[in-house]
This record gives structure tokens, sequence and C-alpha cells, in this order.
């Protein structure tokens, strides 16, 4: 399962669009589309309601510029000329500090805060494990990293590395064999991040789609809300399509282990590693968090993949605006809060 734009949703826009324009006058908005192929490893598809064609392509040039730069940011994999980023800071890991962009700061100092609130589930400072795991996947045939690997890895994780100067906006990785990955939280960031620019340069009504990570800015023409949507994960149909609306600056984000695996000897393995066995996660098929910060959705969401429902719950109800649903790794029960729509 991944979070998605609910396709029933983009029918209604249309029409609203068409009433709106052709009977009252009100709202003489058009619907603008556009999709971005070449950042977080994702589809980004963007619809939005504009006065006219400039201020769409204006609107829409900017988003895609502001998510590239954050793509380059928070990339640990390439480098990229005039950019100091997490794969310069893993580069220079166990030597001097290194002055970074406010960004990069503002998303490591959240990667900080998001490692307290999960209690260690979601870990930017992990990049040695999650590493070995990336190879393991991606290789022509697919296998399972070395268990001694992993286990030395595993020393290599701790979050007190991760040293930051506040007032410096410096960076130090103080163990050389460390490395910081911020899969866990950057795209959910950068998304937030770029809604919020885009919203204070005047754009009202716009849905945001990166599959695992939907944004709403403002509401349709018509007033009524953007609706994404989430299925069980093991309903191939989609007989099982919850709605979710989405008021204006709220974000639905998706961990799940449909999108990103790969099987060795028969056994389906998720991206999503729990940092305690070293291994993917099997405490459920997928968690969907629907919050007002796309940054902290998309940490929860990861933090409570790889915890057990009686620590994700109570961690849930004890953040406001938050809401969750949990599908089950036996395929079997789908646990909601109270406030997640059914």
């Amino acid at each position: 399962m991944r979070g998605r734009a609910f396709p029933r949703a983009a029918v209604s826009v249309s029409l609203a669009a068409l009433m709106l324009t052709g009977l009252t006058g009100c709202d003489t908005r058009q619907k603008y589309q556009a999709t971005y192929f070449d950042m977080f490893d994702s589809v980004i598809r963007v619809t939005a309601y504009c006065d006219s064609e400039a201020e769409w392509e204006s609107q829409s040039q900017a988003l895609h510029d502001d998510l590239m730069r954050y793509h380059q940011l928070f990339d640990n994999y390439q480098s990229y000329d005039g950019v100091t980023n997490l794969y310069t800071l893993n580069a220079g890991a166990g030597g001097d500090a290194v002055a970074v962009d406010d960004d990069l700061f503002a998303l490591l100092q959240e990667g900080k805060e998001m490692y307290v609130l999960t209690d260690g589930r979601c870990n930017i400072a992990a990049g040695a494990v999650l590493s070995l795991w990336h190879d393991a996947r991606e290789a022509e045939v697919p296998s399972l990293p070395d268990d001694a690997a992993l286990q030395e890895a595993a020393r290599h994780c701790s979050m007190d590395d991760l040293i930051l100067d506040e007032t410096a906006k410096t960076v130090r990785l103080a163990d050389p064999e460390m490395s910081i990955d911020a899969g866990s939280l950057a795209k959910g960031w950068a998304i937030e991040a770029a809604a919020k620019a885009a919203e204070a340069r005047g754009l009202t009504s716009a849905l945001i789609d990166a599959g695992s990570n939907i944004r709403a800015i403002g509401t349709h023409a018509d007033g009524s809300p953007w609706v994404a949507g989430v299925t069980a994960p093991w309903d191939e149909d989609s007989a099982s399509l919850i709605e979710v609306p989405l008021a204006s600056e709220q974000s639905l984000v998706t961990s799940a282990d449909t999108q990103r695996y790969f099987e060795v000897d028969g056994v389906r393995y998720s991206h999503l590693i729990d940092l305690e066995t070293l291994y993917p996660a099997r405490y459920f098929r997928s968690v969907s968090v629907l919050c007002s910060d796309g940054g902290l959705g998309d940490a929860l969401s990861t933090g409570l993949y790889c915890m057990p429902l009686e620590e994700g719950q109570p961690l849930v109800d004890s953040l406001d605006g938050v809401e969750a649903i949990w599908y089950s790794a036996d395929g079997q029960t789908v646990v909601r809060t109270d406030g997640f729509p059914s």
C-alpha cells in the first residue's frame, strides 16, 4: 500500500472547475498539472488551480526548483558542484566541522528530534547499517547482508556522534565510520518546506502527490477538501479504499513494504530496517500518518512501522493533531486512531 491521490477526487476537481467557470463566474481559476521524475527517487505529481497559465508556469517552476535544491542537499549518494550535502558530510566523517546550508542544518536538527520522539526507531545516523541493506537490495542478485558486517556497522550509528553547532551552523561527524541517511525524513521535510514556500508565493489551491507523501495546499476551487486514499496492502482490487479528506496544509504519509522490497529464498524483505534487530521490520505491512507537518509525518510513519503497536499507538495518542492507521503483517488486522477517517 501507499498513500495516493484518490482518483475520483481528480474527476470531481475537473467537474468543479467547469461548474464554477461556466455557471457562477465566481472562480475562473483553471486546473493545471505537472509531473516531476527527477527527485527523491519518486514520481511527484502536482495538481493546482491558478488564475492563468503564466501564474502556473511560474509556480510550477519555482516548486520544482525548490524540491530539486532539497534533493541535492539531502542526497547521501552523490555530490553536486557547489553544494555541501549529506554526501559531502559523510565523506568527511571523523574530520573537522563543516559549515552547511541553513536548510540542511534544520533537517539534521529535526532528525535529532525525531530520534528522541521515536525512541531511536527513526535514526538518520544509522547510514552504516542502512547502506548494507541498500547494497544488498540493489545488487543484481539480491542477498542478505553478512551478520558480522551488520553488527560492526551498528557500532557506528550513535546520534551523539552527529554534532551540531547551532551558532556557527556547522556539522561534525565524530565517528569516521558513521554516515547520515535521512531517507526516513528528507522527502517529507522537503515537500513540506516547498509547499510552504509556494503558499508564500501565493499558491492557494494544490495537491502535491509523491506517492508515499501527499500534501494539500488550500482546497479545491469549490472549497471542498482535497482527498487522498489508502488501501490495505493485501487488497489488490482496492476494495478497502479509505477516503482521507485533507485540510489545508495537511499531509498523509505512508511507510509500507509494497514499493521498495526484495525477496531472497522466497522471503520478502522491506526496505525499512528495525535497528534493534538490524533486519527489516516485520510488525506491519504498512503504516499511514495524517498530520499537519510532512516532515513529522515522514519520520513518524517510519518510526511507527518499526515499533510494536503497543508502543506506537500511545505515541500517536500523545501528539496533538496526529492520526494513524496500521495494517498488520499477518494481513488480518487494521487498527486506527479515533480521528483517522473510517
